[in-house]
Order: C-alpha cells, then sequence, then structure tokens
C-alpha cells in the first residue's frame, strides 16, 4: 500500500510530507510517520550499495589475493594469508548480509537495524584493509611503505564507487581507511608523510561534502519519483473508479430505458381498452344512458386516457432515442410542410385558447434531407408547448429561414409567460418542469423538449432556447448545411428516378 500526501523536498522542518512506503510498516503518528519517510530514502541509498556489492562482489577477493600474494615479498605468508581470510570472511559476510536483505520486507524499525549492520560490516571490512599500514610496514624500505599506502588509497577509491552516496556507510568504510592512512603517516614523522596525511584527510572531508550535496540531491529526485509514482498510483485508481461509476451508470441508464419500454407496452394494452370502451359509453353505441352524468364521466375518462396515452408514447419516444434504436428514413422534405402539419393537428386545441397561429416562410427555401415522421414530431412538440404556455388570445409564430452557415433553422415563438434564464438548460432535461409551470399548474411531464432535442441530434443539427421571464420564448431548431439539398443536389434528391434511400443518403453527404 502506498502513503501519498504532498511534499515539499525542501521545507525546513526536515520532514517529508509524501511517502511511499515500499514494504515499511504504516505510521500512525507524526513521530513514526517522519522516522518512516527518513527510511523510505534511506532505504533506497542502502539498496543502490548492496545492488553495487553483489554485482562488484568478486573485485574486493581479487584485490585482498593481490595484496596477500604481494606483502609475502617481505612479511611471513602465515601472516599474510590470516590477514587475507579475515578481509575475504568480512566481505563474504557483507555479502550474506545483501542476500538477506532483498529475501524479505521490512518494517521501519527493522529497516534502521538493517542499516546499523551494513554500516558496521563496512567498518570492519575497512579496519581489515588498514591492518596492512600496521603489520605490513617495513621500516627499512620507502618503496614498500609507499606501495603499501598506495594500495590502501586504491582500495578506498575502489569501496567510493561501490558505496556511492551513502553517508553512514561511505563514512564507516573510508574513513577508517582514510583515519588508518593518516596515522601511519602522522606515526613516520617525515615531511613527505606529513603532506600525504594532510592532503588525503582534506581529500576525504571534500568527498564527503561532495557527496552529502549529491546525496542530497538523490534523495529529492527519489522523492520526487517518489510523488509521481504515487500519484500515477492515484490517478490509476481514480480511471479505474470513473470507468466503474460509469459502466454502472451505462448500465443503470440501459436498465431504466428497457423498464420504461417495457412498462409503457405493458400499460398500453389495457389503456386501449379503456379509450374504447369508454367513448363506447360517451357515444352512447348501445343506447342511451340513463343518467346524463355517466356520459360525461366516460368522456372525462375517454380525454384522460388520451393524456396518459400520449404521455406514454412520449417515454417510448424518448427511451428508444436514449438508446439509440430510432432508424432515420432520410427523405426531401420543405420543413414548411411540417409546420402546417402541426398546424392541421392542432387548430382545435389553438381555438379553444383563441390562440392564432401564423406560419412565416422565406422565399425559395431548400428541401431538407431527413426523416419526415421525426420533423413532424419536432414541430408538433414545439408548437403543443407554444399554445399550452400562451396566454387566451395569444399568438404563436412558426417560421422557416436560412442561417449565415448554410443550414435551414425551424423556429416556434410564443407570447407566453417564458422562462427564466437559469432554467433554459434545466429545461431541455427529462422529466423537468419551470418552475412557472408548476406555479400555474400547467399539465405536462417535461418531455416535449428532450424528445426534440434527441431528434435534432439524430439529425447532426441543434437546439437553442432565447427566453425570460415575461418576454415569451422561442425554441429554434437547426439543420445543418450538410442537410440541405441546393442547387444540383435539390433537383437530383427530388428527382423520380431516385427511388433509393441509400441514394438519397449519398447526395445528402455529399456537398
Amino acid at each position: 500500500m502506498q502513503d501519498v500526501q504532498f511534499f515539499n523536498p525542501h521545507s525546513n522542518t526536515g520532514q517529508l510530507t509524501m511517502s511511499v512506503a515500499a514494504g515499511f510498516t504504516t505510521p500512525t503518528t507524526s513521530t513514526e510517520k517522519s522516522a518512516a519517510d527518513d527510511m523510505t530514502w534511506h532505504g533506497e541509498f542502502l539498496e543502490i550499495f548492496l545492488k553495487n556489492q553483489m554485482k562488484l562482489a568478486p573485485v574486493m577477493p581479487l584485490l585482498v589475493l593481490f595484496m596477500a600474494v604481494t606483502s609475502t615479498l617481505w612479511v611471513p605468508w602465515l601472516r599474510a594469508a590470516t590477514w587475507a581470510v579475515g578481509a575475504i570472511g568480512c566481505g563474504l559476510v557483507q555479502l550474506v548480509l545483501c542476500k538477506v536483505y532483498f529475501s524479505r520486507k521490512r518494517s521501519v524499525a527493522e529497516q534502521r537495524d538493517w542499516i546499523g549492520m551494513i554500516a558496521a560490516s563496512e567498518l570492519f571490512q575497512g579496519m581489515f584493509w588498514v591492518l596492512p599500514l600496521f603489520f605490513f610496514w617495513p621500516n627499512s624500505d620507502s618503496l614498500q611503505n609507499t606501495f603499501l599506502v598506495a594500495a590502501i588509497i586504491a582500495v578506498s577509491v575502489v569501496r567510493l564507487l561501490i558505496v556511492s552516496n551513502f553517508m553512514p556507510v561511505l563514512i564507516a568504510g573510508t574513513g577508517v581507511m582514510t583515519i588508518g592512512v593518516a596515522v601511519r603517516c602522522v606515526a613516520e614523522g617525515n615531511a613527505i608523510y606529513l603532506s600525504l596525511a594532510g592532503l588525503i584527510i582534506t581529500l576525504e572531508v571534500f568527498y564527503l561534502f561532495v557527496a552529502r550535496q549529491l546525496q542530497e540531491t538523490l534523495r529529492d529526485m527519489i522523492i520526487y519519483r517518489q510523488q509521481k509514482d504515487g500519484l500515477i498510483h492515484e490517478l490509476k485508481a481514480e480511471r479505474d473508479r470513473a470507468d466503474a461509476e460509469r459502466q454502472k451508470a451505462e448500465n443503470a441508464n440501459r436498465a431504466k430505458s428497457s423498464f420504461l419500454a417495457n412498462m409503457s407496452h405493458e400499460l398500453r394494452t389495457p389503456l386501449n381498452a379503456i379509450l374504447g370502451f369508454s367513448e363506447v359509453l360517451e357515444r352512447e353505441m348501445f343506447g342511451p344512458l340513463s343518467n346524463r352524468a355517466y356520459r360525461d364521466y366516460a368522456g372525462d375518462i375517454n380525454s384522460s386516457g388520451r393524456y396518459l396515452l400520449g404521455l406514454i408514447n412520449d417515454i417510448l419516444d424518448l427511451s428508444r432515442i436514449e438508446a439509440g434504436r430510432v432508424e432515420m428514413r432520410d427523405e426531401p422534405m420543405m420543413l414548411t410542410t411540417a409546420l402546417q402539419n402541426a398546424q392541421h393537428l392542432l387548430g382545435m386545441k389553438a381555438a379553444e385558447k383563441d390562440t392564432f397561429v401564423d406560419i412565416q416562410v422565406e422565399p425559395n427555401l431548400p428541401k431538407v434531407m431527413c426523416d419526415q415522421r421525426a420533423v413532424n414530431q419536432i414541430a408538433i412538440n414545439l408548437l403543443t408547448n407554444a399554445v399550452k404556455f400562451s396566454p387566451p388570445k395569444g399568438r404563436v409564430v412558426m417560421s422557416v429561414k436560412r442561417t449565415a452557415a448554410g443550414g435551414v433553422a425551424l423556429s416556434v415563438k410564443d407570447n407566453g409567460p417564458g422562462i427564466p434564464r437559469l432554467e433554459i438548460d434545466h429545461a431541455l432535461s427529462a422529466f423537468s418542469r419551470g418552475s412557472i409551470a408548476a406555479k400555474n399548474a400547467i399539465d405536462g411531464a417535461g418531455l416535449g423538449l428532450p424528445i426534440v432535442k434527441g431528434l435534432m441530434e439524430m439529425h447532426g443539427g441543434s437546439i437553442d432556447i432565447i427566453s425570460d421571464v415575461g418576454q415569451g420564448t422561442e425554441v429554434i431548431c437547426t439543420f445543418p448545411a450538410t442537410r440541405v439539398l441546393s442547387g444540383p443536389r435539390n433537383e437530383l434528391a427530388t428527382s423520380p428516378a431516385i427511388a433509393s434511400e441509400t441514394q438519397r443518403k449519398l447526395i445528402s453527404l455529399t456537398g
């Protein structure tokens, strides 16, 4: 598990505010968290050192053997062999520790102990390398002395490369070798050896300073990498969660559409029987009713049933649109025809409210490639809303005109109470009813405009609402220029020789 927080690596508090506890116990207090943060990047440095140690494991025994064999030229072979066994033994102990370290995960406390053990093993190895300066040192041969000093310095450089920038191990190993060389040189009392001791100590201090700076840089790089890994992990988790929620929403939407379609289908069968029998009673087809009120009640039942049937049909239409199961049959059509059909169908309803419906059309309008049934439904839904919200003796204007982009716009405008601007977007949502409709108890389920929106999107068009309180409402449905049949396309699409629907679609797509 990853514990991720935001982090500033240069903060003066010295605390890491982001950590990826790779295999460490999750801290529960601020002190434990700070310790875990420190152990995180210390653990990274320790792993780098241990990997280097395992890769270069054969190098140190070879150096030990070379030193032991060379030293036999002026020291007893038993002394050289004893030292060689001890030095190689320290290397083997450290190699075993490396292998055990990578064998399992460690807690924060164990990580700190491991750093101490590895530093101790490095200290013992450095001490073994210092021993030749005191046990192999011939007082009479300066060349051999120089060889020993150069050999220990060379081994120190090799350990610097292996240890890299991990300060606890670096100080334990190279520090003891540097001190050993300096003590040996000072013990000689020679000016050259004294100068060499000063130079060695100065170089060690300088290298430790440089290593410290490199360690801080590497620490920041490790922490930034951990930040990146943590953020990637969170992003993947959020992506997976979003995918799961999207899949759940899609399943719920499909279930909703299936439920509405099935329930609407099941409701229509008994509803048709109710409509039929109520109409028989209203018309007194089997003889007059003794009580006049029964016929009035039958008429109420019939009108309510027809309203409910229209609502069910709207639900079915919306379900099919949302599920993408509406099949388009493109044909050339004058949008004026759709307006005239809607005006004829809703003429009686408009007359009941004494609402005047006017149709205004630009001259020489081209035909539009569209599904005629869908466009008729668009015009009927828009005119139904306009008549419903218009005041008595109101006026509704239905118009068709070209747009600047080359499309054709169908609009229906009324002089009703209008829609508050904050509710315009909400008006296009299914089953939404505005505050004015609710306040004035205007009937409706809020499906007309969502159906229009869905049908226009199927045509690649758009719907816009221009309205405000007290200013009336204008709904504009715009068909794109790709569906407008102008010039040669209009002649081809309306030609009697073009009888295939596929041919008409190809014509509508070329322009």
